[in-house]
């Protein structure tokens, strides 16, 4: 019957009594036949700016340790210097990699979606009718933009600063930038709103005829987590992780006074209305190792993968 599936026993497989004392082997086993009764949902990772799926081993064996038999794939695509791409066209390519797995899923999965790749989620979610994605976590993203002086952008921009990467990221050339999709600044918010092919429409910041689909799409994931935290030293504001974000005066304004909060232009207020809507803030983790810290994965994740 369809309740006893399971799509993950593949790391359940490697068991025998040779493997270890054969007191281990009766409770792993149990374990594995645990799961495969209360059959896990798919989780399914998409990484960020420069990662690779390679990134993400320990987040891997945190899940496997807690929900024994999980299938977790790290999506392997648009990684290191591929992952600076426009965003809609890797929304695409992510989507393209991901939809058999949805499909092979018949009672959902649920997406982790670490920094960059927690924008690339939120464009699967928003063009994807018949996604089945339960819960959608959203770890260190910068949901409501960037902008700050980081590592990222010396590297990337030598000659900029964050004042003045508009001149760059406000341009058809620019808009090729992954960065600048996502590019928001509080200065030039006009600039921003008419030039942004990819933040400014899924915040519906500016006309979208698509942006009544979008929404109802968007609001059948059954929870949306909010991760971050203010030790982070990437993502700017940091509060940008949950929707939080500056004004002209670069103070930050917390997501429940955000204009798209209010007007609830993509369902955020309707997801905090339903209960669905999770914010998890945790100090003290820099942004390379969110999804390498157990306490972050405890707190903040396990819950939601059942």
């Amino acid at each position: 019957p369809r309740w006893l599936k399971t799509t993950g026993l593949r790391s359940c497989g490697t068991l025998s009594s040779s493997s270890g004392a054969a007191g281990l082997l009766w409770p792993l086993l149990g374990a594995c036949l645990w799961a495969s009764v209360v059959g896990y949902k798919p989780v399914i990772i998409v990484h960020g700016l420069f990662d690779s799926s390679g990134d993400f081993i320990n987040l891997q064996r945190f899940i496997n340790e807690s929900h024994p038999g999980t299938n977790v794939t790290v999506i392997d695509l648009f990684d290191r210097g591929a992952s600076l791409e426009p965003m809609w066209k890797q929304v695409e390519g992510f989507k393209a990699a991901i939809y058999p797995i949805m499909q092979n899923a018949a009672d959902g999965v649920h997406f982790i979606c670490y920094s960059q790749g927690g924008l690339v989620c939120r464009g699967i979610l928003s063009t994807l009718s018949d996604h089945n994605v339960h819960s959608f976590i959203s770890l260190s993203s910068p949901q409501a933009g960037q902008y700050g002086d980081t590592d990222y952008l010396k590297y990337l921009f030598p000659q900029f600063v964050k004042s003045n990467l508009y001149h760059v990221c406000y341009t058809a050339l620019g808009q090729m930038i992954s960065i600048c999709n996502y590019w928001n600044d509080p200065h030039h918010r006009d600039l921003y709103v008419n030039s942004s092919d990819y933040l400014a429409l899924l915040n519906s910041e500016r006309p979208n005829p698509n942006s009544t689909e979008w929404k109802k799409n968007f609001l059948k994931i059954k929870k949306l987590v909010l991760i971050g935290g203010p030790d982070d030293g990437v993502i700017t504001p940091w509060q940008s992780s949950q929707f939080g974000f500056y004004d002209d005066n670069e103070t930050v304004v917390e997501m429940q006074h955000q204009d798209l909060y209010l007007r609830d232009v993509f369902g955020l207020k309707t997801l905090a209305a339903r209960g669905d809507l999770i914010l998890c803030s945790v100090p003290g983790v820099q942004h390379v190792w969110w999804h390498s810290n157990k306490t972050v994965f405890h707190t903040c994740m396990e819950k939601w993968l059942v």
